[in-house]
């Protein structure tokens, strides 16, 4: 995947901060490749200090070009210490953008060494997914994240970890904070700030948002026909494949549903903020909306922020939830990778031996990513990003417009951690949105907010016999196809 040269970046970029320690990047996959300009271009540090571990020669090219170590080492619960060791000591940064590594030791390495660490998804290692050994509830996200988040009891005050900080999990939960703040000034409540998490919950149930949808959908559309037999996408093939078939479809679950869907179970410990069902988000179709798209059909993939988000906002008087929001991803990928999707779905959810990135190829499009907040005195709000696949092309190299934004949320997360290097184990809930937004936002192409009158029952045409509650368009039932 390599970069054309035609492309005519934005020069003089900020330096944000300096960086004296050794940054080690592990994994150089899609996302690995396109940050590395960003972090050369808004951090001050010498190029001699980052180094690069990764799975195979992906990217060595674009390693080389800048002067950067490129290191092929598979890391394994056997040789990560042996590995790392050598490059990382105190006030270094690991910043993981690898999959089949386990984020939990990673975090625990740094924490011992007093090293900064980032990553964009809770992994597990090789084969944590497929595991018939582990319950559907031990392979979910929130089983993950209840992991992670267990080291917190070890490590208080330890050096900055942020976990699960791309653009979904990580920016979006930034776009949340902002809209939430819009709509309190648009229907005139108050437009403080709130400050602490219990203030934020509060302001949300104040607005009486009952749904949030991570809205999603991706037109960036290639010069040829997806290839069959070949996975194709704009972001990493492994870990779509991975949330979207091998985990269980989950959802943050809020306290205004009157029923559980079919095949959903609670978790059994931990925070019980969400459930999970007994099929794969790929097969999970829900009915969605974003401001250029309107109405479409997205799909129920897991993804820590339905969790995370849906935890944040919770409201308890004493051991019992007086409210929490219903948060879950509603994701249409682009055309390539719902075709490959669809093509495994059909080969018992197998993953076609090849699989593909899509960047140059890509002619037009854009990734409009945001948050849909449904339930409030407005109806329904979107705010979230707009980027093109021809504004990514001027702003940045080695990108499509959905790594861009990826690439921008760990970028701002890395920098805030960076600035506040004593906070601990963090989720993009725990921070400052409005630092992040700064650093972000010359990266996210148009940032559009837009009201919308629109339910999950508009529009339905009543040919066929549906279970719907037409008296609360916000019930999860609602959504589902």
């Amino acid at each position: 995947m390599l970069y054309n040269g035609g492309a005519k970046h934005k020069k003089n970029h900020k330096k944000h901060i300096s960086f004296p320690g050794k940054l080690v990047v592990v994994g150089f996959g899609s996302i690995g490749q396109g940050i590395l300009p960003l972090i050369l271009w808004h951090i001050d540090i010498d190029p001699k200090n980052i180094f690069i571990v990764t799975g195979d020669n992906r990217g060595r090219t674009i390693a080389e070009k800048e002067g950067i170590d490129f290191h092929v080492e598979p890391l394994n619960p056997q040789n990560y210490h042996k590995v790392l060791e050598p490059l990382l000591g105190e006030g270094g940064f690991l910043l993981n953008l690898s999959v089949d590594v386990s984020s939990v030791h990673l975090i625990r390495f740094c924490q011992d060494r007093g090293t900064l660490y980032l990553d964009t998804c809770v992994e597990p290692w090789t084969g944590g997914y497929i595991d018939p050994t582990l319950t559907l509830s031990q392979r979910s996200n929130y089983g993950l994240r209840e992991t992670a988040l267990a080291l917190r009891e070890t490590y208080k005050n330890g050096p900055t970890a942020v976990i699960a900080h791309g653009a979904n999990p990580g920016i979006i939960s930034h776009f949340l904070k902002q809209a939430l703040l819009t709509i309190a000034r648009d229907i005139g409540s108050s437009t403080q700030k709130p400050g602490t998490k219990e203030e934020w919950a509060q302001l949300m149930r104040s607005l009486g948002v009952k749904t949030i949808h991570v809205a999603e959908y991706d037109s960036q559309v290639a010069d040829r026909p997806k290839k069959i037999g070949r996975f194709e996408n704009t972001w990493s093939v492994y870990g779509f494949h991975a949330e979207g078939v091998n985990q269980p479809s989950e959802i943050g679950w809020g306290t205004h549903e009157k029923q559980l869907p079919a095949g959903a179970h609670r978790h059994e410990s931990g925070c019980d903020a969400s459930i999970y069902l007994e099929k794969p988000g790929a097969v999970v179709p829900v009915r969605t909306w974003t401001p250029s798209r309107k109405h479409f059909i997205g799909r129920v993939v897991t993804h820590h922020e339905s969790i995370a988000i849906a935890d944040f906002f919770t409201i308890k008087n004493g051991s019992e939830v007086a409210y929490r929001p219903t948060v879950h991803y509603a994701y249409r990928p682009c055309d390539a990778a719902l075709l490959s999707l669809e093509e495994t779905v059909g080969k018992n959810l197998q993953l076609q031996d090849e699989q593909y990135i899509l960047v140059d190829e890509i002619k037009s499009g854009m990734d409009e990513l945001g948050v849909l907040l449904m339930g409030h005195p407005k109806g329904a709000y979107w705010y979230g990003s707009q980027l093109t696949i021809e504004e990514t092309r001027k702003l940045a190299p080695y990108q499509n417009a959905t790594g861009l934004q990826v690439t921008a949320g760990a970028l701002g997360a890395m920098i805030w951690a960076m600035e506040n290097p004593k906070r601990g184990i963090v989720e993009a809930d725990n921070i400052d949105f409005e630092r992040v937004m700064e650093i972000i936002e010359p990266y996210m192409g148009t940032m559009v907010g837009e009201y919308t009158d629109w339910t999950p029952l508009k529009g339905r045409d009543g040919l066929f016999p549906e279970d719907t509650n037409p008296t609360d368009p916000w019930q999860f039932k609602n959504f589902l196809v």
